[in-house]
């Protein structure tokens, strides 16, 4: 696991990057890459601690999966006002540098964004805005940023039919999102956006996250499986 940070006109944009384990030996092959987001009052560690590393590991090496680079954007200053720039740092600064400094395949097609809670409402955010930078988009416990249920519509409105994305929604019954997470579901379906919809028991915890994390990874990966995969 590697740690870098990018200077930026706001706070420094940090992440941590895992590279697959034939990264180093394979130096003619190209990688497909996942952003995962962390909540609001945790840090880019969060996926990690709760196991996603763990299951890359054990998938890739097994064979389950074909090796995938995976990236984890810190985003700590979310109650500063530097805090909205977070999304802004991250396709404008940290995806390119990403492609610039390791060996990603550089498509929609092959780069996936992903968050729990907060980090889900990012996800959101930017997967319906940026239709051209991911195809692929999980929203695990989401909670929409402020302003932004107002926005979807016109979001997916805005997305060519050929462009839309591969999405992935679950939640617990028990978290004081679900009404807004039925909200985002409801338009998914009202503008035909194919998505994945799994109401689990469970809160709005790092419980319930770590319960289904091994779920979320595999569904990421079966995504890039049955693509074609060119150096």
């Amino acid at each position: 696991m590697d740690e870098g940070k990018l200077d930026s006109t706001g706070p420094p944009q940090e992440f941590l990057i895992y590279l697959p384990p034939c990264y180093e030996e394979k130096t003619d092959q190209h990688y497909p890459v996942l952003y995962l987001l962390h909540g609001q009052t945790y840090r880019d560690d969060q996926w990690i601690r709760l196991g996603a590393v763990d299951v890359i590991d054990n998938l890739i090496l097994s064979g389950e999966s074909i090796p995938f680079i995976t990236v984890f954007p810190d985003d700590r200053y979310w109650n500063l006002p530097a805090g909205p720039g977070f999304g802004q740092r991250l396709v404008d600064i940290l995806v390119p540098y990403i492609d610039e400094s390791y060996r990603s395949i550089p498509d929609r097609n092959h780069r996936a964004i992903g968050g729990m809670s907060r980090g889900a409402g990012w996800a959101l955010r930017l997967g319906l805005t940026r239709w051209d930078l991911f195809a692929t988009i999980g929203l695990h416990s989401l909670a929409v940023l402020q302003r932004d249920a107002s926005r979807i519509p016109n979001w997916l409105m805005d997305i060519p039919a050929s462009s839309r994305p591969r999405v992935f929604m679950d939640i617990g019954d028990n978290d004081p999102e679900l009404t807004m997470a039925k909200l985002v579901e409801a338009q998914f379906n009202e503008h035909g956006v194919s998505h994945e919809w799994h109401l689990y028991s469970g809160a709005h915890t790092e419980e319930y996250w770590g319960a289904h994390v091994e779920e979320y990874i595999r569904w990421y990966a079966e995504g890039w499986n049955n693509t074609t995969f060119d150096p």
